[in-house]
C-alpha cells in the first residue's frame, strides 16, 4: 500500500485526493488546519483519513512525513522548503505544483543524497504548460529543426456563460494570490532583445490576444520568461514570452487599483466603521462629497470610462463598511473582490493554455500552435482544480510505482515525466490540440 500525505485542503486539492483514492493500492492522508475540509474530501473513503495540521507544528510535520511514502505540499509556496527539508530528513519523495524557488533549488544535492525526487511545477502553469511545450520542442529537434520563437499564454477565467461581471473574472483560487501576482516584475525576449517590465508597470504592458472560438483577451507578461530558454533547451530562439490571459478591461482596471495603493501589503489600523468611500477619499486626499470627480481626476480618466464604472461596481465609492479583520489594503481588496466575484453554484470556469512556436528547418519554417481549453464540471470540480491537481496526482503515482528514476529537485521537462503525465491527462479529457502551418 502506497501511503500519500497531502498537506493542505484548499480550492485545488480535491481532484488530486479523489484521483488517488480511486486507484487501488493508495492510502491518502489529508492534513489541514481546517480538518472539516479534509473530511469532506475523504468523504468516508476506507483508504483515506483526515488529520488536523498546522505548518507551525514542526514535530507533527516530521511525524506525518515519516509515516508516509510521499508528501504532496499544497500549502502556500513559502512553506514548501520546510516540507522539503522534512522529506529529505526522512528520505521521502515530495510533489508540489509551485514554481521552484532558489531555496528549493538549493536542496537538489541533499535530495539526491537522500535518494528522493522533489517534483515541482506539476500543475497547470507551471506544469501542463511545460510538458506540452517540451513535447513539441523535442519533436521539432528530433526532426532536425530548431525553435526560433516561442510564446505562451495561460488564463483561468469564467466560462462564457458565467462571465457575468464587468471585471470578466471570478475566483477559482486564492484571491490574494491573484493580486500578489499583479505586483510581479517581468522579463522576456523579443526580437532577440531582453525586455524588463517593473512590477508597477505590469498592467501598462498588455496586448490583445485572439483565441480561436472564444474571441479576444488581454494578455500581459508572467514573471521572468528568460530562464526557460535554458530550461526548454532552445538557445536559438529570438522570442521567449510567457503571459497571462484575462478578459477585456482587466489590465487598465487593475492598474488603477494598484495606483490607488490597494496592492499594499503594509499593515494598517483602520477603524471597523470605515467605509469604502472614506477609504478611497483618504487614499487620494479628497472630500467624500466630490469623490467621483476627484477620483477620475486623480487617475487621469473620464468619469464615464469603463475603468470608473468597474471601480464603482466593485464598491470603492460606496458606503459599505470595509471587510472586518483585514489588516492590509491588499487583503481588503482581496476580500472585496472575492465577495463580488465568486462563482455561483453550478457555474463553470474555463482554462485556456496556448503555445505558439516558430520552428525552422533547412527547407521551411512551421508555425505550430498548441491549445488546451478545459471547462469546469457544473456542481463538480472546477477546471482550475482539475488542471492544477491532476498532473500532480499522476506524478505521485509515477513516482511511487517506480516509473520516474530521476532524483533531486526536478520539473516535468524530461520525457520520462511529461510523456506519461500528458498521456493520462488525455485519458481524463484534458488534452492539447495542435495545428501546424507551413510557412515559406
Amino acid at each position: 500500500m502506497h501511503k500519500v500525505l497531502v498537506l493542505g485542503a484548499g480550492l485545488v486539492a480535491r481532484p488530486l485526493v479523489r484521483h488517488l483514492l480511486d486507484h487501488p493500492g493508495f492510502h491518502v492522508t489529508v492534513a489541514s488546519r481546517t480538518v472539516s475540509k479534509a473530511e469532506r474530501m475523504i468523504n468516508g473513503h476506507p483508504q483515506g483519513q483526515a488529520e488536523t495540521f498546522s505548518i507551525t507544528d514542526a514535530d507533527l510535520l516530521h511525524h506525518l512525513v515519516a509515516e508516509h511514502d510521499l508528501a504532496v505540499s499544497l500549502l502556500p509556496y513559502v512553506h514548501h522548503v520546510q516540507v522539503a527539508k522534512a522529506c529529505i530528513a526522512h528520505r521521502k519523495h515530495m510533489v508540489t505544483t509551485s514554481y521552484v524557488s532558489d531555496a528549493m533549488r538549493a536542496l537538489d544535492e541533499a535530495a539526491k543524497d537522500a535518494g528522493i525526487v522533489i517534483l515541482n511545477e506539476t500543475g497547470l502553469d507551471p506544469g501542463i504548460d511545460h510538458m506540452s511545450a517540451m513535447k513539441i520542442i523535442h519533436q521539432v529537434q528530433g526532426n532536425g529543426g530548431e525553435i526560433v520563437s516561442f510564446s505562451s499564454w495561460c488564463g483561468g477565467l469564467p466560462a462564457p456563460e458565467a462571465n457575468t461581471n464587468p471585471f470578466g473574472y471570478k475566483f477559482s483560487w486564492s484571491p490574494r494570490g491573484v493580486i500578489l501576482a499583479g505586483r510581479n516584475s517581468a522579463r522576456f525576449l523579443r526580437d532577440g532583445e531582453e525586455v524588463a517590465i517593473p512590477g508597477q508597470e505590469l498592467f501598462d504592458n498588455y496586448w490583445i490576444v485572439p483565441i480561436e472560438g472564444l474571441g479576444d483577451f488581454e494578455g500581459y507578461p508572467n514573471r521572468n520568461s528568460l530562464p526557460y530558454i535554458e530550461t526548454y533547451g532552445i538557445p536559438t530562439t529570438k522570442e521567449m514570452f510567457r503571459g497571462t490571459l484575462r478578459n477585456i478591461g482587466w489590465c487598465p482596471t487593475l492598474k488603477t487599483l494598484s495606483e490607488l495603493g490597494l496592492f499594499s501589503n503594509e499593515e494598517r489600523d483602520d477603524p471597523n466603521t470605515l467605509t469604502f468611500k472614506e477609504l478611497t477619499a483618504g487614499l487620494i486626499g479628497s472630500a467624500v462629497e466630490d469623490l467621483k470627480a476627484d477620483l477620475a481626476a486623480f487617475l487621469g480618466i473620464e468619469t464615464d470610462s469603463l475603468v470608473m464604472s468597474n471601480l464603482e461596481w466593485l464598491g470603492l465609492l460606496s458606503d459599505d463598511l470595509l471587510p472586518a479583520g483585514q489588516r492590509t489594503l491588499l487583503d481588503v481588496l482581496a476580500a472585496r473582490m472575492l465577495e463580488k466575484m465568486a462563482y455561483d453554484p453550478g457555474e463553470r470556469d474555463m482554462i485556456i493554455l496556448q503555445h505558439e512556436f516558430l520552428a525552422r528547418y533547412r527547407d521551411r519554417q512551421e508555425k505550430i500552435t498548441s491549445t488546451l481549453i478545459d471547462f469546469g464540471i457544473p456542481h463538480g470540480d472546477s477546471a482550475m482544480s482539475r488542471t492544477v491537481s491532476l498532473p500532480a496526482a499522476i506524478g505521485v503515482k509515477l513516482i511511487l510505482e517506480g516509473q520516474i528514476g530521476a532524483r533531486g529537485v526536478q520539473t516535468p521537462v524530461i520525457p520520462e515525466i511529461y510523456e506519461p503525465v500528458l498521456a493520462e491527462l488525455e485519458q481524463l479529457g484534458i488534452r492539447c490540440v495542435e495545428t501546424t502551418e507551413i510557412l515559406a
